[in-house]
């Protein structure tokens, strides 16, 4: 059997660790050959290949990014996308695609499967953890490290000059790495998407926090919304799934709070770090788990499925399934980290 392997959408710490798990496993124990499509789903689309052997996969493991390239490439958005993928894989001989990325390039694996006829597996990736279906997903935990090394420095920083310092962290959606990090990281407010917030309420936070003598923190998920207001947005383009460009909340946040309690403030936006370097060893463990996983259902010919953590263990479930709907922070998750604030 020859196997086609993809990597779509945002890069992620974890990425090669996927690759490496599922063609040392699928060479090794099953004999399949490996071929590589680049940049997402613009390789099947473009018959773009590179050649995935052991030699191949060898020293990937502890790198960022992913070797195969990546991209936000929507075929379902381009004419004669699905015929124009579903030959370039007959002409590569590939008979299962592995499809790894987040909920864009599983949404499109899911149709080529149940719609289509198009035999795929998917491998959940995404920093943000808003994945339904699987308890975490590979590149969250590197990216909450970066974060909370992050607000880390900044408190030492906050206190030398006793002024407000807003981290701006990743999540359009759902709130997973500012509410992790800021509890981890000692954050006074945390702010996500999922809670619209009180501009006054924060303001209150920090006066308060200013009264105890010490520097506040917040931590706040790019698409966190105040309550009368809506997200804020770098501009009006969308992408080819239809999604909009967020910036700015941190810096629109940090004049808000000045203007509104004379402190002064100042914005660190974390952006693409939070994608970058050496996955954590939990990320690797996981990632490399899932790939070895996923070539499994391949093997058993079980396709329009993704690989999900559940506690301790990697099971299969609807790729559709997966991809129905987002997970978000649970308000009573929200609440218990409210102890904090101010």
């Amino acid at each position: 059997m020859r196997v086609g392997v993809l990597t779509g959408g945002g890069d992620c710490p974890g990425l090669n660790a996927v690759i490496r798990g599922i063609v040392r496993k699928g060479v090794q124990e099953y004999g399949y050959d490996f071929v590589g499509f680049r940049d997402g789903w613009r390789g099947p689309l473009e018959n773009d290949t590179v050649r995935l052997d052991i030699p191949a996969v060898r020293g990937i493991l502890p790198r960022g990014g992913t070797v195969l390239g990546s991209s936000r490439t929507n075929p379902l958005k381009v004419e004669g996308g699905i015929r124009r993928i579903k030959d370039n894989l007959a002409k590569q001989e590939v008979e299962a695609l592995v499809a790894i990325g987040g909920e864009d390039t599983l949404g499109v694996a899911a149709r080529l499967s149940d719609e289509y006829g198009v035999p795929c597996v998917g491998v959940p990736k995404t920093i943000d953890n808003d994945l339904s279906a699987t308890d975490y997903t590979f590149g969250f935990d590197t990216a909450v490290g970066i974060a909370t090394e992050a607000i880390d420095r900044l408190h030492t920083t906050a206190e030398s000059h006793m002024r407000v310092l807003v981290c701006e962290v990743m999540g359009r959606h759902a709130g997973w790495i500012a509410l992790h990090s800021g509890l981890a990281g000692g954050a006074n407010v945390i702010l996500i998407p999922e809670q619209r917030f009180d501009l006054d309420q924060v303001c209150a936070w920090i006066t308060s926090r200013f009264k105890a003598s010490y520097a506040p923190i917040v931590v706040v998920a790019e698409g966190a919304m105040p309550k009368d207001g809506d997200v804020v947005l770098k501009d009006d383009s969308l992408d080819s799934f239809g999604h909009v460009r967020l910036s700015g909340i941190g810096e629109w946040l940090a004049k808000e709070i000045e203007k509104r309690t004379g402190k002064e403030a100042r914005t660190t936006v974390l952006g693409h770090v939070q994608r970058g370097g050496t996955p954590s060893a939990f990320d690797r463990w996981l990632a490399t788990r899932f790939g070895l996983h996923a070539i499994d259902c391949v093997r058993d010919g079980d396709f329009g499925k993704m690989v999900a953590l559940r506690g301790t263990g990697v099971v299969r479930v609807p790729i559709s399934e997966a991809t129905a709907r987002l997970k978000t922070v649970d308000p009573e998750l929200y609440t218990e980290a409210g102890v904090f604030f101010g």
